[in-house]
């Protein structure tokens, strides 16, 4: 697999999210600053844009400045969390064969790169609550024998069943947690917008 895979991944991803933008925002007017939505729309039309000006020879090459681009274009939390994302995501892939097992190994990084940003923990009704259960469903479906697009495949699954147990949760942390209990019976923008862009590694990656 090679960079035009993951080229792949970042326009389909980018697709969705302006599809979904409105709805992203919708969620975030509930509990956040309304703004989720043109703000992810924003960045990733940016790494569109990236994508048609400039040639990558290596996957890790194109995450990384995909993540700069996130860090650099998005306003609010998302732009730094999903940068971040992407750059450690790219700097794990950097050197090494691309298999079902060493993707998993970036995507941990990638999101061991969104907790040194963030600080969350499960059930703080965050992201991380898409992208805990998605992590621990991918190396699972690796340790039996799945093929790259399976374990995919089962992260997201597993990522939108994290992203819809946030709703009765109260936040503990973002802009969120100034509503306390009110917070609770809104489903979370950014474990949405990461399992947006999970199901889309799954078409595009597998």
């Amino acid at each position: 697999m090679g960079v035009d895979a993951f080229a792949n991944w970042l326009r389909d991803a980018a697709n969705t999210l302006h599809e979904n933008a409105a709805y992203l925002t919708e969620l975030d007017s509930a509990i956040g600053d309304a703004d989720h939505g043109s703000n992810m729309d924003r960045g990733f039309t940016a790494v569109v844009a990236l994508l048609d000006e400039t040639t990558f020879e290596t996957p890790d090459e194109l995450m990384k400045k995909a993540g700069m681009t996130l860090v650099s274009k998005v306003g609010g939390a998302s732009g730094p969390l999903y940068g971040t994302f992407f750059l450690r995501l790219g700097t794990a892939l950097a050197g090494v064969e691309i298999t079902p097992a060493t993707v998993g190994e970036a995507l941990k990084a990638g999101v061991g790169g969104i907790l040194a940003r963030g600080k969350a923990e499960l059930n703080d009704k965050t992201m991380y609550d898409a992208w805990a259960p998605a992590l621990d469903a991918y190396d699972e479906a690796v340790a039996g024998g799945s093929d790259l697009g399976g374990a995919l495949v089962a992260a997201a699954e597993a990522a939108a069943k994290g992203r819809d147990a946030t709703i009765p949760l109260v936040a503990r942390k973002g802009r969120a947690s100034y509503l306390g209990e009110r917070s609770a019976g809104h489903q979370d923008p950014g474990a949405t917008s990461t399992t947006l862009l999970l199901e889309s590694a799954a078409r595009t990656l597998g």
